[in-house]
């Protein structure tokens, strides 16, 4: 489950982390460290006071900065970062803070710097309560040697006994507990800052995490139902929901729907669809307060927070839909998110008994924010959903009428025909054989009919490296079949050329071959492709009766005169090409389409 394997805060999952970016982080923050320690010895020559006239006190920052730099030769040279060499270089940055100051000007110095850096760098790492802890292991450390030095140092004298920490001075000044006192509040008041940034820096990124993994499941190919299962997952996981109800009602016909989630102990629950009835839109759709709620069942009474589109609480919500729908479903709480897709479909989805904590009106805001940014990819499945049922309607429609128009006709009049040659076989014989060369042509033709109409059934796959053969090869059968003299020519060795531009010129050569036999009464069709460094050019030409108009006309002035290809003229449009129709009536016709290269190919079916 989702909520099994991300950490959880405030009730949702945070965004994954994975090694790459661990290591990536304390890259990040091995640099800092090394620019820090520079920064610090840059600080000493120019102001030596800070750790007094010592050859030591450059000696410490220098032990300082080949730490830092070794740690990050480390994880450059490391594959991955380990959880215990973090903790070791994180205990190694609180520990410095507290020991540097004892030789400077106090902890309140310009060194004071590395005491944000280890806060900062907690809060870079964890959150809200790492920081915090690390900034109490400062305070700690400051009170220790506030004892030492007040208690202990002070009883033994002043001096150093160490003669490489010859000419370091500490101002046990500083350690006083009136100002240590404040110094403590600093950094304890600074961790819970950073660490309270930090943590909604990693709210907000785990928001934009869920928002991206859901818009990942939603998949045309899925279908409507796989999509809203995915989505319903993880929303159900994200909040530990027991279960996940979505309402909807589409606006025009009233119909409503609702499809359930149970989220028990099985690893991939399914969404199911319910049987549902028009009353109801009132339980589940009527009525209820605000475009999200929640709701929850305590001591013999409801609670209810509302808030608005805008995100705004509403005060005093009714609690009367909350408890007529639990008449139909049993819960103790209860969060609901209203949606409207396209003006088509209102609708709610409802969490049964969700686990989460945290300040609920955020995350009532974040559910309404999310429902607005998946909501409308899911309606694109829908409406292309419904777009490939129409385009399939279509289709069967059309093939149904291209067989009864023709296959279907023809074949009757042959069997009308058939019958008359039957009864006249004894009577006329000699025009039996002429009447059977009649149907025998008929029956070539129909069956041409029904190849050209499985071919324009079936789906192209084809590319640049196989676009030249398969052209060839059309027009090879189209000479086969129909008895008119093809050829394919071409200067092209090395196509480059999009799919759908290869998709749309394949069909436009077999629309050109189809209309050929149909309406030209050629002998001789030629079709042709040359490429530049601008254009493809594809050309069909024949010695057939040609188009009933004289000249050469561009596409726009054959759509003015609603003249030319109508299918060939469609598919130019979409691959963004030019086409150009020369008739000369009885003596032939041709067609020239130039395709730019790069140019902007239409989505249109």
């Amino acid at each position: 489950m989702l909520a099994d394997t991300n950490h959880r805060f405030f009730g949702r999952s945070q965004a994954p982390v994975d090694a790459s970016e661990t290591r990536r982080i304390e890259r990040w923050l091995a640099t800092a460290r090394v620019f820090l320690a520079v920064s610090a010895l840059v600080a000493i020559r120019m102001d030596p006071t800070q750790l007094g006239h010592s050859p030591a006190a450059y000696g410490l920052l220098g032990f300082y900065m080949g730490n830092s730099i070794l740690v990050l030769m480390l994880l450059r040279r490391r594959q991955a970062s380990t959880s215990s060499f973090r903790v070791l270089v994180h205990t190694a940055d609180i520990v410095w803070p507290a020991f540097i100051s004892v030789f400077a000007e106090g902890p309140r110095s310009p060194f004071f710097l590395f005491f944000v850096f280890v806060l900062t760098a907690a809060a870079y790492r964890w959150g809200v309560w790492e920081t915090l802890s690390t900034a109490a292991a400062e305070v700690v450390l400051l009170w220790a040697e506030s004892f030492v030095l007040l208690h202990i140092w002070a009883r033994q004298g002043t001096t150093l006994p160490w003669h490489l920490l010859s000419g370091l001075q500490i101002n046990v000044t500083e350690f006083q507990p009136r100002r240590l006192f404040m110094l403590s509040v600093y950094l304890l008041v600074m961790g819970l800052l950073l660490g309270y940034l930090s943590e909604q820096q990693k709210r907000l990124r785990a928001e934009k995490a869920a928002v991206t993994r859901m818009l990942a499941t939603v998949r045309v190919e899925a279908g409507l139902t796989g999509t809203l299962q995915q989505i319903c997952r993880q929303i159900a996981s994200m909040y530990a929901a027991g279960r996940l109800l979505v309402a909807s009602q589409e606006i025009h016909s009233r119909r409503t729907f609702l499809g359930e989630l149970r989220n028990g102990d099985g690893a991939h629950p399914d969404f199911t669809w319910l049987n549902s009835s028009p009353r109801d839109a009132k339980s589940y759709l009527e009525d209820f307060p605000g475009e999200v709620c929640y709701a929850i069942h305590e001591k013999d009474r409801w609670s209810v927070i509302a808030l608005d589109r805008e995100g705004n609480q509403l005060s005093a919500p009714p609690t009367e839909p909350v408890v007529r729908l639990r008449e139909q479903q049993p819960f103790q709480s209860l969060i609901a998110i209203s949606f409207v897709f396209g003006g088509e479909w209102r609708g709610r989805v409802f969490l049964f008994d969700p686990s989460w904590q945290g300040e609920k009106q955020e995350e009532l805001r974040f559910l309404l924010d999310l429902l607005r940014q998946v909501g409308p990819a899911v309606y694109n499945v829908y409406l292309l959903h419904r777009l490939r049922r129409r385009a399939g309607a279509a289709e069967r429609a059309r093939v149904a009428r291209e067989l009864h128009d023709g296959a279907v006709q023809s074949l009757i009049a042959v069997e009308m025909q058939v019958d008359v040659l039957r009864r006249q076989a004894d009577t006329s014989p000699q025009i039996v054989g002429g009447e059977l060369d009649r149907i025998q042509g008929l029956l070539r033709e129909e069956v041409l009919k029904l190849r050209e109409l499985m071919q324009q059934m079936k789906s192209i796959d084809v590319d640049a490296r196989r676009f030249l053969s398969v052209v060839r090869d059309a027009v090879e059968r189209f000479e086969r079949e129909t008895g008119i003299s093809a050829r394919f020519v071409t200067d092209v060795e090395n196509l480059e050329m999009p799919d759908k531009v290869c998709r749309e010129l394949l069909r436009i050569v077999q629309e050109g071959l189809v209309n050929v036999r149909k309406h030209s009464k050629a002998r001789h069709a030629l079709v042709r492709l040359s490429s530049s460094s601008s254009e493809w050019n594809l050309t069909l030409e024949d010695d057939g009766k040609g188009f009933p108009f004289s000249g050469r006309l561009r596409q726009d002035e054959l759509d003015q005169m609603g003249k030319g290809p109508t299918i060939i003229k469609e598919r130019v449009r979409l691959i963004a090409g030019a086409l150009t129709v020369e008739s000369n009536p009885s003596s032939g016709t041709r067609l020239e389409i130039k395709v730019p290269r790069g140019g902007e190919t239409s989505d249109e079916l």
